[in-house]
């Protein structure tokens, strides 16, 4: 078994960047941390220990995830919890043990930094990312 320490961060898509930026910087708080490249799409805002990704839906990234954000189509597009330390093995082992299906770790960025995690799907079919702490 493994113990969650925390959400990693969230990632929101949107058509609206500037005033999403606004809202979560200049009225919230938060503050941007990373931007990635145009055609990717990503800005990361800084909140407390966790992040909030803005995903450009017209994108790179956020073509990934379908149209924009609607009734009918994702807003979300996945969230990621923190684990406490734990080998990968140890988390592939125990997902598997409870018939969830598991890929391979890849090293992705978080709130933390740089970390391995890996994406699992809820009985929802929402995406979850699980992020090991080094």
């Amino acid at each position: 078994m493994f113990e969650i320490a925390g959400i990693d961060h969230i990632v929101l898509r949107t058509t609206k960047l500037s005033a999403m930026i606004h809202f979560y910087c200049d009225i919230l708080g938060c503050s941007v941390e990373r931007k990635t490249a145009e055609d990717i799409g990503l800005t990361q805002l800084r909140v407390g220990n966790s992040l909030i990704d803005l995903v450009v839906v017209d994108s790179q990234l956020g073509a990934l995830g379908g149209g924009a954000p609607s009734l009918t189509e994702n807003n979300l597009d996945h969230f990621c919890l923190q684990l406490k330390p734990i080998s990968e093995s140890e988390i592939k082992q125990y997902l598997l043990s409870h018939d969830v299906s598991v890929d391979d770790f890849s090293k992705r960025y978080g709130a933390q930094g740089f970390g391995p995690s890996l994406y699992i799907k809820d009985p929802e079919g929402n995406t979850v990312e699980l992020k090991s702490q080094i």
